[in-house]
């Protein structure tokens, strides 16, 4: 062990707080089965002060052999009302710790303005409600995470420079990167287990073996955290192949194992980094789900012997995810594998044990009892919290009541078009405008749209273009004008989160053309329809003759739950409850129903706005329980 991974300790009052916890401890053999020994046992004096450390194989606390029974949540992706009922549900499920995602963009919006006190982006707040419920806390801060989250959690501002290069040493990149884990770093360290707090250790990137092979890069990431005075254990996170290990890992860091799930997993870690501890980072009890596929249901009897097979070895490892959440408003990312471009549903359920609602899956409690079996004979998990009580609420119909064609902002001016970046904007849709000049009708090409768009001539609909599906082009028929105005209202979805194309800028990243012609001379109008937007959004007296429409209604609740809003009646758009983007949804599914969480509900009358890109009339909405 190095200089960098001293010896941590624990003051008094964490130590109390941590006495609580039910699973926290070290092992001891009982016949076949290796039980989980008295929790108050690595608390021997609390006089005295107690550390935390990287062992050549194990993690230690007090010198004495202690694993990590982790579980994912995202501060992000769950309103802020709920942080400690799911971490109160992951500590009875048999936890003993807490690892969250932390999303940089989540955190600075724009460009030097940093947000970690308010809602669902007060990490202290986070990380104190975690200590009082008896956990320990692994922060896994990027500056690139993945999560499935838009960009991986890179801030979109960066895009502005048509060149940047990201995860590696382009400086501006890395410039923004230290003044984020500086910033970072100030939260952080009060609640640090050198400075009496629960956090234990922080994850240097993530899963950089997978993506690129500069070992500065890694050393530069530490560097920067340990001369911001981060003074706990540090590890990688990586797939269990060769190359991954050797290109993602740091001598002195621990390896985390996305997933280790064999004893060979863990030995070719030990072989590739030797001297620290092994641990599964990413044990997966769910996947992921894009839009247009089925859900995903991993089996959960394969889950139960990997997770006996880590429990029956002593190994360390973390859930990920014990509960997904939310991707709220427009967070959700996107992959870039089998079709080319797979966008991320809103709900981040995952299957997870825990699941969108935080409520006890059969997957959790399958998990509970099989944990709960290596605890001595006379202890026992905590009682599950009490669930947070759902709602439905009755058929309510949605009316047109304006549209983006009547709320125009100015326009920008451009040759070709550009992408949003170019104009500051980060997400919401864009409409670019322009007469035809030459040639009138044939065959529209938009070379790399990202993502979709309707098209429309002299005002009428001429049909969808969609990068998922690979339609980049429409034919364009005739028209009685002389000059023809040429109409693309795009939507960004989520940027890519993963692997070599995260660079995905939003919007007409290129050039449109007809039959072949180049199309010069736009106008460009930005829609970023963030939180807040239909707030001051004025009504139209005039006919509404073409699809970009925004619809309202109202719902009354006698006692504000939780409930999800059913859309099957729309096509594609966006949700606002109360000012609060619920998210996006899209008929193709499987994803039919939004969360919409209590906290952002009122008693009495309730506001609903839904934008869609398709739909004309109107329509009904209900509430369901469940998702």
């Amino acid at each position: 062990m190095n200089d960098n991974h001293a010896v941590c300790r624990l003051t008094l009052s964490a130590i109390l707080f941590m006495v609580a916890c039910t699973l926290v401890g070290s092992f001891e053999a009982a016949g076949q089965k290796q039980k989980i020994s008295n929790p108050a046992s690595i608390f021997p004096d609390p006089s005295v002060n107690h550390t935390f450390t990287l062992g050549a194989d194990e993690f230690l606390l007090d010198g004495k052999t202690f694993q990590i029974i982790g579980g994912e949540i995202h501060p992000g992706r769950v309103p802020v009302e709920y942080w400690r009922h799911r971490i109160q549900m992951a500590k009875a499920m048999g936890c003993n710790t807490i690892s969250a995602y932390l999303f940089w963009n989540h955190h600075e919006n724009t460009e030097g303005i940093y947000d970690f006190r308010t809602g669902n982006r007060d990490i202290s707040e986070f990380i104190s409600a975690a200590a009082e419920e008896g956990m320990w806390v692994i922060i896994r801060p990027g500056p690139y995470v993945c999560a499935e989250w838009e960009f991986g959690g890179i801030p979109p501002y960066l895009l502005r420079y048509n060149d940047l290069k990201v995860r590696c040493m382009d400086p501006r990149y890395m410039n923004a990167v230290e003044r984020y884990i500086s910033r970072l770093a100030d939260v952080l360290r009060p609640h640090l287990v050198t400075n009496g707090g629960p956090v234990l250790m922080i994850q240097i990137e993530n899963e950089y073996g997978s993506y690129g092979n500069d070992r500065n890069y890694m050393l530069a990431l530490r560097e920067i955290w340990e001369e911001s005075g981060i003074d706990v254990p540090f590890f990688t996170g990586d797939g269990p192949t060769t190359y991954m290990l050797e290109a993602g890992t740091l001598p002195g860091c621990a390896v985390g194992l996305d997933s280790g799930s064999s004893e060979k997993d863990f030995e070719l870690a030990r072989k590739m980094n030797p001297g620290v501890p092994v641990f599964s980072s990413e044990t997966y009890p769910g996947w992921l789900t894009h839009w247009g596929e089925e859900w995903a249901r991993p089996d959960t009897a394969d889950l139960l012997r990997e997770v006996k097979f880590l429990m029956d070895n002593r190994k360390s490892f973390n859930f990920y995810v014990i509960h997904g959440g939310t991707n709220f408003g427009f967070t959700a990312g996107a992959n870039s594998g089998g079709r080319g471009y797979e966008p991320d549903l809103t709900s981040y359920d995952y299957d997870a044990p825990i699941n969108e609602q935080g409520r006890p899956t059969p997957k959790y409690m399958a998990l509970r009892k099989l944990i709960g079996s290596y605890l001595p004979k006379k202890a026992k998990l905590p009682p599950i919290p009490d669930p947070v009580p759902a709602m439905s609420f009755p058929e309510t119909e949605l009316v047109p009541f304006s549209s983006v064609w009547h709320n125009m902002p100015e326009p920008h001016l451009a040759v070709q078009p550009q992408p949003f970046e170019a104009f500051g904007q980060d997400y919401g849709f864009m409409l670019y405008r322009t007469r035809l000049i030459g040639h009138k009708r044939g065959k529209l090409t938009v070379t790399e749209l990202h993502d979709y768009a309707t098209v429309f001539i002299d005002g009428k609909y001429i049909g969808p273009l969609d990068r998922r599906l690979g339609i980049n082009s429409i034919d364009l028929p005739p028209s009685d004008s002389e000059y023809p105005v040429l109409e693309i209202f795009t939507e960004a979805m989520g940027r890519i989160n993963f692997a070599q194309h995260m660079i995905d800028r939003k919007g007409i990243t290129d050039r449109v053309t007809l039959n072949g012609m180049t199309l010069m001379n736009w106008e460009i109008f930005g829609f970023p329809m963030g939180d807040g937007y239909t707030e001051n959004l004025p009504a139209t007296v005039e006919e509404l003759t073409r699809p970009g429409i925004f619809f309202r209604g109202t719902f009354n609740v006698d006692d504000p739950a939780d409930t999800f809003i059913e859309m099957t009646s729309f096509v594609k758009g966006v949700v606002w409850v109360n000012g609060h983007n619920l998210g996006r949804y899209w008929e193709i599914g499987p994803q039919t129903r939004l969360y919409c969480p209590a906290p952002w509900l009122k008693k009495g009358a309730n506001e609903i706005i839904v934008f869609d890109l398709h739909k004309m009339t109107p329509g009904p909405v209900r509430g369901y329980e469940t998702l």
